[in-house]
């Protein structure tokens, strides 16, 4: 990295969110130096990802299994699945709002946990767990609306990094479960990112034996962080 940095390690691990036999261990960078959307823009780009204010990458033990992983929109082709998944979801509009608290987004927020990820560790969430994990003071974020009618059905939560954009975490309405929106999301997002000129979309860690992230693998042109360096996977 061009900044010197210091970074610090969780001081114990605890059990993985992902792969319950394995425990985790995250690296930090040192909370005395403020953070930036510049700094982060840099982060990200050496395998970290934001929570909320705090950012961060799994610096785990006995395990490597988490890969930071982007698309090359370079490179990026359109599969035939990708466009019947459009095509199946051309009623839905999209609008970008502010990132900010709004009530109707965390009701579906909601929803969609207690539905979808029951035992999951953010199946009670509240107004401040909402909030803590979404939003940040410092990022450049904007949330992606997606709606059929007046209905709000899909909220993607996107940063907006230096030559980037970042796919931070989706959310939607249980009932429309069959119109793969969180495929539709990412494709939703990466044309806005080609519609900017920015080379890269960030899909946040992949896991190869980890169901709950195989759609990361469905896309094409993906890259990851191995070895030090991004490479095709």
């Amino acid at each position: 990295m061009s900044l010197s940095l210091k970074f610090y390690q969780d001081a114990q691990a605890h059990d993985c969110s992902y792969l319950p036999e394995q425990q985790s261990q995250n690296l930090y960078p040192d909370p005395s130096h403020p953070m930036t959307n510049t700094l982060y823009s840099e982060l990200i780009q050496f395998g970290f990802r934001r929570s909320g204010n705090s950012s961060y990458r799994p610096h785990c033990p006995a395990c490597n299994a988490c890969v930071p992983v982007r698309i090359n929109l370079l490179q990026f082709k359109i599969s035939r699945s990708q466009r019947r998944c459009l095509k199946r979801n051309e009623f839905i509009t999209s609008h970008q709002q502010p990132a900010k608290f709004n009530p109707e987004h965390y009701a579906l927020y909601v929803r969609y946990l207690t539905t979808l990820h029951p035992g999951g560790g953010m199946d009670n969430p509240t107004e401040e767990s909402y909030q803590q994990f979404l939003l940040s003071y410092w990022s450049e974020t904007q949330l992606l609306e997606f709606r059929d009618g007046d209905r709000l059905i899909g909220v993607a939560v996107t940063d907006y990094v230096d030559n980037a954009l970042s796919a931070f975490y989706t959310f939607f309405d249980p009932e429309y479960r069959a119109n793969s929106l969180g495929t539709y999301a990412i494709l939703k997002q990466i044309a806005l990112a080609q519609s900017l000129k920015l080379p890269y979309l960030y899909l946040g860690y992949w896991i190869a034996d980890c169901q709950k992230m195989s759609y990361k693998a469905n896309f094409s042109a993906v890259e990851g962080y191995l070895d030090q360096q991004w490479q095709t996977v």
